[in-house]
Parts: C-alpha cells; structure tokens; sequence
C-alpha cells in the first residue's frame, strides 16, 4: 500500500459549534494523541493510519465512512 493511503478515511460534519474529533493511538495501551475541534459546518477530512486505530467524536456531527453515515443525534 503506497505511504499516503494507510487506511480508510471518513469524513466529520460539524451541527453545531464545539464539535471534537479525537484521534486514539494502536498498540498496547490505548491514549489520545490528536484533537480538532470544529464549528458549525465545518468539515473534516481523516483517515486511519499506523498509529491511529480508532476516533472519538463529541457533540453533534454526521460522520460520513466507507460503510455509511452516522449522525450523533439519534
């Protein structure tokens, strides 16, 4: 797989302002390492990679991912 391309990416849509995207490390113990903070329709475009192996995301977003979209509010 070329270097760019590790994993598969998804898409976060911010509803409203104060939206958080955390980034979780791989390996034997699972911590943060990467945090973005978004606003009312803002995006933001991710992918998993070597030292990402999950993502967190607070507040109200649609999440957009290869298998379909997910909406934080039910």
């Amino acid at each position: 797989m070329d270097s760019n391309m590790q994993g598969d990416f998804f898409v976060v849509k911010a509803k409203d302002n104060g939206v958080h995207v955390i980034g979780l490390t791989r390996g034997h113990d699972t911590k943060f390492h990467h945090t973005e903070k978004l606003d009312k329709g803002e995006v933001m475009l991710a992918q998993f990679t070597e030292h990402t192996s999950a993502i967190k995301v607070r507040g109200k977003a649609v999440i957009y991912t290869p298998f379909g979209e997910i909406d934080t509010e039910a």
